[in-house]
């Protein structure tokens, strides 16, 4: 590093020496050389720190994808069956689903009208968790549960809001009292947003996947906006890929998957265990009430505490993936928003929290799951550097003809990163067309760069928040509002969880 600064240092000085030699009749390129020298050291480490990295989280992304190819060519990645009669029969034991509801007076409603309207079930019970501070929400979960007996609209004593976590908590003690009271135990634990629209046959999947497993997570479906194509239609290209991928490979590996808070069922026996060692620390419930992301956590903890988990994607009979479907935010600030939590969250929060697992599987999916600061940071230099060649490439139409030298060595992982640009293009271009069509295929290979701003943003955003954390800072519900429901907008706006 001293070499460095000591050319250029000594580069710096020659360039002022023949300025002042020149004098008045100074050429301009010859003005700005020294900004010239800087901009190629910046180009050329910039071009090996980033060379560097993405080759190494290309290599992560490829081995995941040959693990799947491997999978589907092994008919093991293949979408399940679940025909119209089992969708509708009878649960084998009860479930309890959980939705944490603030400021959702716009939505809650007909996310509990929609449930009850294709769940046929009886054997279920709908929480929906209000603070006492937010009677709009309280009334619209009321008018939207109407006379049905299947749902319970439960008023946290502490004003709104607290964290997810906290509420739902709130909403765990309630179903001990009712199991205390009414002489049952419930069989599952079900999670749920208050602007999830739910597929029908969601509770007969995860109630038969629970007679061999503690945790079963189905696929989360953004749906897609018209108004909002690239901000809100990068959600479908993400949750798509990890979807219909990457969790796909996360299970067939056996390693813990991690529970989206959305369309995720937990046996009553795991929540309880999980329960305890939360009791022991304090915590009134199975949800760590300090965590940006329990959700996340709790499915790892599910596998820490000997319970088997499954990633199950399943088809109905006619032919529609059996998952959620909700609007993730449509506008910039919204969406780097939410990423900020996640990042904070299962990142920072998930590297304090929980440590490291011993297994390779597992370790290697931690790592996957924290990468979040690290990708934000190094597709930040990329942009830098994508900005230091376009001022270079500007003085270099005008005549400065000087080049960076580029080893054998970097041109060789210049070029691997440019492949792997390009597979990466193809890889998320195949797995939206297959679901949304071939436009929102095409539209997911140029949303790449909106992705990557939103990640750069966000990144840096967590790593603030979670140094404020360190210093003493409490812990919020940081969320924004949802204006639209799936289920009854003609003209969706977005929205975010």
């Amino acid at each position: 590093m001293n070499c460095y600064f000591e050319y250029l240092r000594v580069t710096l000085s020659q360039d002022l020496a023949s300025v002042r030699r020149i004098g008045g009749h100074l050429d301009w390129i010859e003005a700005v050389r020294p900004v010239i020298t800087i901009l190629q050291l910046a180009e050329r480490e910039l071009l090996l720190f980033a060379a560097f990295w993405f080759l190494i989280g290309a290599m992560d992304d490829v081995v995941v994808d040959l693990c799947w190819i491997w999978l589907r060519l092994t008919k093991r990645a293949c979408a399940g069956f679940i025909s119209r009669e089992a969708a509708e029969a009878p649960l084998t034991g009860r479930a309890a689903v959980f939705i944490a509801a603030w400021q959702e007076e716009q939505v809650i409603g007909h996310t509990i009208h929609h449930a009850l309207s294709v769940w046929k079930q009886a054997e279920f019970i709908l929480y929906v968790g209000c603070y006492r501070n937010d009677p709009a929400t309280i009334s619209a979960a009321m008018a939207g549960a109407g006379s049905d007996p299947r749902v319970r609209v439960v008023i946290h004593h502490k004003a709104g809001p607290t964290t997810k976590a906290d509420c739902l908590n709130r909403l765990y003690t309630a179903l001990c009292d009712d199991e205390r009271r009414y002489g049952y135990r419930f069989k599952s634990i079900v999670l749920h947003d208050s602007e999830d629209m739910v597929h029908p046959a969601e509770l007969a999947v995860i109630d038969g996947a629970m007679t061999d497993a503690e945790f079963v997570q189905l696929p989360v479906w953004p749906e897609p906006q018209p108004r909002s194509p690239w901000v809100g239609g990068h959600y479908s290209d993400e949750f798509t890929e990890s979807h219909a991928k990457s969790l796909v490979v996360r299970n067939a590996l056996g390693a813990a998957i991690p529970a989206a808070g959305v369309a995720c069922g937990f046996s009553r026996d795991i929540i309880a265990r999980i329960a305890g060692l939360r009791h022991a620390e304090g915590v009134p419930g199975p949800f760590a009430s300090e965590c940006l992301t329990e959700d996340y956590e709790l499915g790892v903890l599910v596998r820490r505490e000997g319970g088997r988990s499954r990633f199950l994607r399943a088809r109905d009979a006619d032919g529609q993936l059996v998952a959620t479907r909700a609007y993730f935010p449509s506008r910039l600030e919204d969406a780097v928003r939410q990423k900020t939590r996640w990042i904070h969250g299962i990142a920072f929060q998930g590297w304090d929290r929980l440590g490291w697992d011993q297994g390779f599987a597992d370790f290697w999916m931690a790592l996957r799951d924290r990468r979040g600061p690290l990708t934000a940071f190094v597709l930040g230099m990329g942009y830098v550097l994508l900005v230091v060649e376009g001022v270079l490439g500007i003085f270099r139409l005008v005549g400065w003809n000087s080049q960076v030298a580029i080893s054998p060595s970097l041109r060789i992982m210049l070029l691997l990163c440019f492949a792997s640009f390009l597979w990466r293009a193809i890889v998320r271009f195949v797995f939206t067309a297959r679901e949304y069509g071939m436009t929102e295929g095409l539209r997911a290979v140029l949303r790449i760069p909106v992705s990557n701003i939103i990640t750069i943003m966000a990144g840096r955003r967590a790593l603030v928040r979670y140094i404020k954390t360190l210093r003493g800072e409490a812990i919020t519900w940081d969320k924004t509002r949802h204006d639209v429901h799936p289920a009854h907008a003609s003209s969706p706006t977005g929205s975010t969880r």
